[in-house]
């Protein structure tokens, strides 16, 4: 049974952590953000657990809302599992916390907490495939990137932890998250595809929680993505700046969420920032393809 820890980061339902019970102890999937650590220990003893107590920490990908407690748990002796390319960057933060300053600028404090380097001898690199056993658990780690280059999803028995590559649902339809600097459509569809011929039972979405109406889903999401690409294109194309382009994207993003309350609205911003979204594609579209502009 997969236990939803709801780290109410701004919101309910906007980030999760997946606990999974073992004769060796908890596995913990995503640990969210170092900020929401006092509410994720909440989740941990409602549940009868101590921190100290998850001694496997398995992260989808190495961005701060779903990775940046890692370290605390790390410190407890805790071994954080992540595929490859994340790993020197649990190490030596600074660069990841470079690139996110970038975005977030002065609110990085705020939204985040503090990141800290976990010792080399507590990461554990994942390759694609490859079987973990805990007790009478096996997680196989699955290299999904697209969203983000050093991304894997995990799957156990018939339900896949998706990270964002199975996209942000919060209430409503499925968005796609596509912030700098990985966003890449072509891989990005060959891990959808790959989700798909797993046939499993359910998604559990980081952004929120389980949905079984898996094809459905990740058909929607697909066709969002493309989307959201092919408008951006097209206001490149008319010789558009980011800043111009800004407020009508934000405005065709909310265009999507018809119907949802202001509430539910607001979710999304925080699970999924529109802004951050439209970064992410113009850098897609001016990196790998400037012949298309």
């Amino acid at each position: 049974m997969v236990r939803v820890l709801d780290l109410h980061h701004g919101k309910d339902r906007v980030i999760a952590s997946f606990l999974l019970e073992t004769r060796e102890g908890p596995i913990l999937v995503e640990t969210g953000p170092e900020s929401a650590y006092p509410r994720l220990v909440e989740g941990l003893k409602a549940l009868g657990y101590a921190p100290e107590e998850v001694r496997h920490v398995f992260v989808t990908h190495i961005h701060l809302d779903h990775a940046g407690a890692a370290w605390r748990f790390a410190e407890m002796g805790a071994t954080v599992y992540v595929e490859a390319h994340g790993a020197p960057h649990l190490v030596d933060p600074s660069r990841l916390l470079s690139s996110a300053g970038r975005i977030y600028g002065d609110q990085m404090k705020a939204l985040w907490g503090e990141l800290r380097p976990i010792p080399a001898e507590r990461v554990r690199v994942v390759e694609d495939g490859e079987r973990v056993r805990i007790g009478e658990v096996e997680l196989q780690a699955l290299y999904t990137p697209g969203h983000a280059v050093h991304h894997h999803a995990y799957r156990w028995e018939d339900v896949v932890f998706t990270g964002d590559v199975a996209g942000v649902r919060v209430g409503g339809p499925v968005l796609p998250p596509t912030p700098p600097p990985d966003i890449h459509l072509e891989t990005w569809k060959a891990s959808l595809d790959r989700l798909r011929a797993l046939r499993p039972r359910a998604l559990y979405l980081t952004h929120f929680g389980p949905y079984e109406d898996v094809e459905a889903h990740l058909e929607a999401l697909e066709a969002t993505l493309f989307a959201w690409a092919d408008w951006v294109r097209a206001r490149l194309r008319e010789g558009l700046s980011e800043e111009e382009i800004r407020p009508l994207f934000e405005a065709y993003w909310r265009e999507g969420l018809g119907g949802l309350s202001q509430e539910e609205v607001d979710r999304y911003a925080l699970a999924d920032p529109p802004w951050m979204n439209l970064q992410g594609l113009i850098r897609y579209w001016t990196k790998h393809h400037p012949e298309a502009l």
